[in-house]
């Protein structure tokens, strides 16, 4: 073999080996572990409510909300810093999987629960538990291009009467 052959030989193998670089790297990529992973991506972040879009926002008791998301073991990391509009910060936090289940809600003085399920890359919904009760369910989507997050909540107000209120958070 010619020195011009070994030299050959010696390029097609490190281009073999690049291709199987390649190869493995795309198949993590497309793993489905990877992409939930990635479609969860969407939701990690800062993020602080609109109140010239929201409805919620009318009648709310605080002057800013900012939420947090953030993983957590396989599941989340849910925090709310609320601002009163006399003073004073509330800060309320959750941590959960998208399993259905009941989580508790700390920071609070009543017993609440939070049980997320996920329904796509950029749906998910939150059934509201108070003591032990139903109390509301979300509706939560995050926009395609991951900017905003919409939270429609369905519940019952005062009079027994059912409500609908909309929150649209901006992320930071």
């Amino acid at each position: 073999m010619t020195l011009t052959g070994l030299a050959g030989d010696a390029m097609l193998s490190d281009v073999r080996s690049q291709i199987l670089v390649a190869a493995a790297a795309i198949a993590v990529l497309l793993s489905p572990a990877f992409l939930a992973r990635q479609a969860q991506d969407a939701w990690f972040g800062a993020w602080r409510l609109n109140p010239s879009k929201s409805t919620a926002a009318s009648n709310s008791q605080y002057k800013r909300v900012t939420s947090t998301i953030e993983p957590w073991e396989d599941g989340l990391k849910v925090m709310y810093d609320m601002v009163g509009t006399r003073g004073g910060v509330t800060h309320v936090e959750w941590n959960g999987r998208f399993d259905s289940k009941d989580y508790p809600v700390q920071g609070i003085d009543y017993v609440m629960t939070n049980a997320y399920s996920r329904i796509d890359d950029h749906n998910y919904k939150i059934v509201i538990k108070r003591d032990g009760q139903i109390s509301a369910t979300v509706a939560v989507a995050i926009s395609p291009d991951g900017r905003t997050l919409t939270a429609v909540t369905t519940g019952r107000n005062a009079q027994g009467q059912e409500a609908r209120t909309t929150a649209v958070y901006d992320k930071l």
